[in-house]
């Protein structure tokens, strides 16, 4: 059942590509799932893997590899249909024959990539946390203690360095590199209109991750642009923005895992002292989590007016039968509020405060 398991995990995966706007990786997925089940170059890269859970992505994972083939020169055959790497995608056949033989080729670059967890550290997110952000502020320029679980390359602690627009909405820094344009469908919540004006002042950035990614580094710059689907050029523009941020303002990133990172977090007086996450709760063991939960509850019943606390985080949630991706914010010891609800990579978000959570 091994390799049943891995066809449908890839199945999956090319749906999700299709939905999310990557026609070139929802192709090639559906190629490689039937490559899989005939026992072809796909089955050997992904040898030892078959039983992964979903949250492992070895499809991902695999693509990945190949995309660093193509990034790094090792595959110019199948450059010529990455977008990302000046090629164009309108040969699907031709495209597959070169994939195809980049993993022949190159066996071992491969399996060496099927180590990696997917770290995209997509920064389109940052759209929905910004929003936690400002509605937690409450309109009060208060400096920020940030603290972000699973940063990966901490890309998005910068968030407040980047610009977001949307028809009738701007916020952030007019000459940043990283634009997010379209982030709202439609209006924003009115409350966020009105607090686009209130600055925001980042005054200490901190992450953690198990296996962090330095994005100042040629090995984590390439990590980083590899697990970015490469006929999506706007996702890719942004993170380019953001590397060039990540040069400028230092973060720090320990690798540790989420619960012994927030053992060492406090409330401080002056300031607002924020945790925030989006899209790795999936990825952490169950008895971490409760761990990451205890040590919210600590925090939150320490917050005070003088020294508040706030937990931002940006999860697909169960809403009847649907798993849609939210933004939710708590307020000290307060009641859960779902603020909005967006794709997963974070544009556009759109006004979700009548969602239900399960």
């Amino acid at each position: 059942m091994s390799l049943d398991h891995a066809i449908a995990m890839f199945e999956h995966q090319a749906e999700a590509c299709a939905e999310l706007g990557s026609p070139m990786y929802a192709e090639l997925l559906r190629r490689a799932t039937r490559d899989l089940a005939a026992g072809g170059p796909c089955a050997a890269a992904i040898a030892g893997y078959e039983d992964a859970p979903g949250p492992a992505a070895v499809a991902l994972r695999l693509l990945g590899g190949v995309h660093a083939l193509v990034l790094t020169g090792r595959a110019p055959a199948l450059a010529a249909h990455y977008p990302s790497a000046g090629g164009e995608f309108t040969d699907a056949d031709a495209a597959w024959e070169a994939f195809d033989a980049a993993l022949t080729g190159n066996p071992d670059w491969i399996r060496g990539w099927m180590t990696r967890p997917p770290q995209t550290n997509e920064v389109g997110r940052a759209n929905l946390l910004t929003t936690g952000l400002r509605y937690a502020l409450g309109g009060r320029p208060r400096p920020v203690r940030l603290f972000e679980l699973g940063s990966s390359a901490g890309l998005n602690l910068l968030a407040d360095r980047f610009r977001y627009e949307s028809p009738g909405f701007a916020a952030g820094p007019a000459d940043s590199p990283v634009l997010l344009a379209d982030a709202w469908r439609g209006a924003p919540p009115a409350w966020l209109a009105r607090a686009a004006g209130t600055p925001l002042r980042i005054v200490e950035r901190h992450g953690c991750d198990p296996t962090p990614i330095d994005p100042r580094s040629d090995e984590g710059a390439l990590a980083l642009r590899a697990y970015v689907w490469p006929d999506q050029p706007a996702r890719t523009a942004r993170l380019e923005g953001a590397l060039r941020l990540a040069a400028e303002v230092p973060t720090e990133v320990a690798a540790v895992g989420a619960g012994a990172f927030l053992r060492g977090v406090e409330t401080a007086e002056g300031t607002l002292t924020v945790v925030w996450h989006s899209v790795m709760k999936q990825y952490v063991p169950a008895e971490e989590w409760a761990v990451v939960q205890g040590e919210l509850e600590r925090l939150a019943a320490a917050s005070s007016e003088d020294a508040p606390f706030a937990y931002l985080a940006f999860e697909p949630r169960r809403s009847g039968d649907r798993h849609p991706f939210l933004l939710t914010a708590r307020l000290g010891a307060g009641e859960e509020r779902v603020l909005a609800e967006a794709v997963p990579h974070g544009l556009p978000a759109w006004d979700a405060e009548d969602v239900l959570l399960g």
